[in-house]
């Protein structure tokens, strides 16, 4: 395989770290360290860039030399070492980091995160230090995360006390986790379905949205598509119940993966005998999930609250040009009146009303593909799912596609579609350092033409395939 192209990446990753810690001083903490580097906050700028670029570049050679014969475990640990600096350098393309902290802190110090916001409850715990590095559009907002990831959050609150660096590089051991887990379960999965375990391995753990947004910006959701890729795994590997299991507890640490537990089920209860095994098995299945919530629930001292309207509901979306339903309004109000700047507020009806659509496919899609799912497209079928929620939701961030692309990278044909190694190389352009959409709300005729060539190539290619088989 060589070394050009993993001491490329290591360069990369090295080099937007070592460019964030100037570019980011201060924004929203001083890092614990700084690398002088040359020139004015412009010039540190395009170096960052030029690191991500070369991370992007390290990536695409790497995965041009899968077919020399390179393992998992390989791209695995290459992987890892172009995270080091990642997660060593500060929190990169979001502040998500901070608002888990608070969150955390909140549920840590016995307040209900799932009906106090930092705005409210930081003050009184004398946190006006913590709350400051919130992200103003969450300051007012609610938990919407389960109790699982909230508990590990207030942990890593209470060991940094008023050490913030400390505290987000502790914050960022359940993205790591979900990393590893990820590195475990996808070859695992990908040679369960006969897919190229080293390819899928590629596309996931390696990617730079993996890197960038995990590694660096220490989302969540790599934690729940861990776990998912693990879950779904041992229910192929004939351990449905653990894995479901284990699918409940990513559920624990954010609401969506509460399909693959319901996955599972329905495919696991199709391949049994009808009648009293049946509903045997759906009942230890439901006993094993209840206790969980319960246990979590108590030990974490968020109780049942936060079924009750926390994180089911609680989470105000922002409003940005990434989002289909957002691009698609933003788009369809300035054809009618022209690009004006307060385009974001005279948008609104068109936006709810197109989100309240695209909600409504979502849905139909996930009740169809839970009636068909069966064990031998389980993958497929809830890495579809998982995506389309992605992308269909009240807002979607990049960070998001890790949902489904981490089920579909092990499937034998998902995998070798250009789509799904575009949609984690595209992602890290999409996001400032500082964490803003690099394309604004009045831009977002640009994203909807983006979208409908790439839904139009999509079709394309399917009706080209499907025509040369029937051939």
């Amino acid at each position: 395989m060589g070394l050009v192209w993993p001491v490329a990446g290591l360069l990369g990753s090295t080099l937007t770290a070592a460019a964030a810690s100037d570019v980011l001083d201060g924004r929203p903490i001083r890092w614990w360290w700084r690398a002088p580097l040359p020139g004015g906050h412009s010039l540190q700028l395009n170096l960052l860039w030029v690191g991500v670029a070369l991370l992007c570049a390290a990536w695409v050679g790497l995965g041009r030399r899968l077919a020399t014969g390179a393992s998992a475990r390989d791209i695995a640990l290459i992987g890892a070492l172009w995270a080091a600096p990642l997660a060593l350098g500060p929190a990169l393309f979001s502040h998500d980091l901070f608002s888990y902290l608070a969150q955390g802190s909140i549920l840590h110090h016995g307040l209900d995160p799932y009906r106090m916001a930092p705005a409210r409850a930081l003050p009184r715990l004398h946190e006006l230090r913590l709350l400051a590095t919130v992200s103003p559009s969450w300051r007012a907002t609610t938990a919407p995360y389960g109790p699982a990831f909230l508990a590990l959050a207030g942990l890593a609150a209470a060991a940094a006390g008023p050490h913030l660096a400390l505290a987000v590089e502790l914050m960022r051991l359940p993205a790591l986790a979900g990393l590893a887990l990820l590195a475990w379960g996808v070859p695992v999965l990908a040679r369960r379905l006969g897919a190229d375990p080293a390819r899928a391995t590629w596309l996931v753990v390696a990617s730079p949205l993996a890197l960038l947004y995990f590694a660096g910006s220490g989302h969540n959701d790599v934690l729940m598509a861990g776990l998912c890729v693990v879950g779904v795994a041992l229910a192929l590997c004939d351990r449905p119940l653990l894995g479901f299991a284990v699918c409940v507890a990513a559920a624990l640490v954010k609401l969506p993966a509460a399909v693959a537990a319901i996955a599972i089920l329905i495919a696991w209860a199709r391949a049994l005998p009808a009648g009293r095994p049946r509903a045997f098995a759906l009942a230890r299945a439901g006993a094993i999930g209840a206790v969980l919530v319960l246990a979590v629930g108590v030990l974490s001292g968020a109780g049942l609250r936060w079924l009750s309207g926390g994180a089911l509901g609680s989470a105000t979306a922002a409003r940005i040009a990434l989002t289909p339903a957002t691009a698609l309004a933003v788009t369809l109000h300035e054809l009618g009146h022209g690009v004006h700047s307060g385009v974001e507020q005279a948008a609104a009806g068109l936006e709810q009303a197109s989100a309240r659509i695209a909600l409504g496919l979502v849905a139909a899609l996930a009740v169809w593909l839970l009636w068909r799912v069966r064990r031998e497209r389980l993958v497929r079928s809830l890495g579809l799912l998982l995506l389309a929620a992605a992308l269909g939701g009240p807002e979607a961030w990049p960070w998001y596609l890790i949902w489904g692309a981490a089920l579909l990278a092990a499937d034998p044909a998902a995998q070798r579609s250009p789509w799904l190694a575009v949609s984690m190389l595209v992602p890290a352009f999409l996001i400032t350092p500082a964490g803003d959409v690099a394309v604004p709300l009045p831009h977002a005729f640009e994203l909807v033409v983006a979208y409908a060539a790439a839904m139009a190539f999509a079709v394309w290619v399917a009706v080209r395939r499907r025509t040369q088989v029937t051939a």
